[in-house]
């Protein structure tokens, strides 16, 4: 088993060129800003990518790139399950762009909202509805304290089990028809 490595957006940058740079956010965080030349492969996605990233891995080293470095870091580890060695961008795209490395966007890319942006808008609307719903049926409060413990746990265990369930939705998903042209791209290589 290969142990990951974490690598800052400096060094990133000054080897660009020789990394195969693997973006594990949802499409839609993808289209609005990667690391340029990156392909997109979400990150409940990477089992199915495995052979793909096993071959680019022999063709060079694998960059993981993901929003802040915590999901790149969780796909490290599954990667190093398998025997495919790979260095996670720490900070993520947040970093790179912070210290002024330029992302690309296609032009004709739908944007959506940052996963992490998703789920405060989920939690924060769970959190108010069960608090009005509460004023009038008081085990509705439930619903709040509920979403409260799922937040203090999500924050313990550096996990976000929202985060997987918002990944699932329609416009958080590869089309098949993408996803597919990525990884013989990555075996190619």
């Amino acid at each position: 088993m290969s142990t990951p490595t974490a690598v800052v957006p400096a060094q990133a940058a000054a080897r660009l060129e020789r990394y195969t740079v693997i973006d594990v956010r949802a499409p839609g965080e993808f289209a609005a800003g990667h690391v340029p030349g990156a392909h997109n492969v979400p990150l409940d996605h990477l089992h199915t990518a495995l052979p793909a990233l096993k071959a680019a891995a022999v063709s060079g080293d694998l960059l993981v790139v993901c929003a802040s470095g915590n999901r790149s870091a969780t796909a490290c580890r599954q990667l190093a399950a398998a025997d495919i060695p790979a260095a996670t961008l720490t900070g993520g795209t947040t970093a790179w762009a912070q210290q002024g490395h330029q992302l690309d966007q296609p032009e004709s890319a739908r944007t959506v909202w940052p996963m992490e942006r998703q789920v405060r808008l989920v939690a924060g609307s769970l959190v108010v509805l069960g608090l009005v719903a509460g004023a009038r049926y008081k085990p509705a409060r439930r619903l709040s304290a509920a979403i409260g413990s799922g937040l203090i746990f999500s924050a313990v265990t550096n996990t976000c089990g929202m985060a997987s369930v918002l990944a699932r939705l329609p416009y958080n998903q590869p089309r098949h028809a993408d996803l597919h042209a990525t990884l013989l791209t990555l075996q190619s290589s």
